[in-house]
C-alpha cells in the first residue's frame, strides 16, 4: 500500500522560499509518477508540478513556473518541491501524489489533474504572509 507523507510546510513571509519533502513508502519509487497539487481556501485543487519516474522530465503549471522546482531521490524515497519568490497568493495545502507507472497505462506519466492520481498524502500547510 503506497504511504505518502509530506513535511517542510509552515509560516514563511513573501518573498520567502521553503523546501517541501514527500516520503513514500510501500511501493517501488522508481515506478511511480509523481506530483504536488496545492488547494487554497475556497479555490479547486490545482496541479502545480509534475515529474517523471527517473526525474528526468519535469512540467509545471504556469502559475509557478520559474519559481518553484519539483525534483525526487528514488534511493531515498523522496520527492521534493523547492518554492520560492513566495506570495500571498501561494499559501494553500500543498499535497503530494502519486500515479503507478504501468507499461499497458495509458495518459502518460506527468500529470497535473487531480484524477490521473492513484494515491494522495495528507498535505502539508503553506502559509505566505505580506
Amino acid at each position: 500500500q503506497v504511504r505518502l507523507v509530506e513535511s517542510g510546510g509552515g509560516s514563511v513571509q513573501a518573498g520567502g522560499s521553503l523546501r517541501l519533502s514527500c516520503e513514500v513508502s510501500g511501493y517501488t519509487t522508481s515506478r511511480l509518477c509523481m506530483a504536488w497539487f496545492r488547494q487554497a481556501p475556497g479555490q479547486e485543487r490545482e496541479g502545480i508540478a509534475t515529474i517523471s519516474t527517473l526525474g528526468r522530465v519535469t512540467n509545471y503549471a504556469d502559475s509557478v513556473k520559474g519559481r518553484f522546482i519539483i525534483s525526487r531521490d528514488n534511493a531515498q524515497n523522496m520527492l521534493y518541491l523547492e518554492v520560492s519568490s513566495l506570495s500571498s497568493e501561494d499559501t494553500a495545502v500543498y499535497t503530494c501524489a502519486a500515479r503507478e507507472a504501468r507499461p499497458t497505462r495509458g495518459g502518460g506519466c506527468l500529470f497535473l489533474r487531480s484524477d490521473m492520481a492513484d494515491h494522495w498524502g495528507q498535505g502539508t500547510q503553506v502559509t505566505v504572509s505580506s
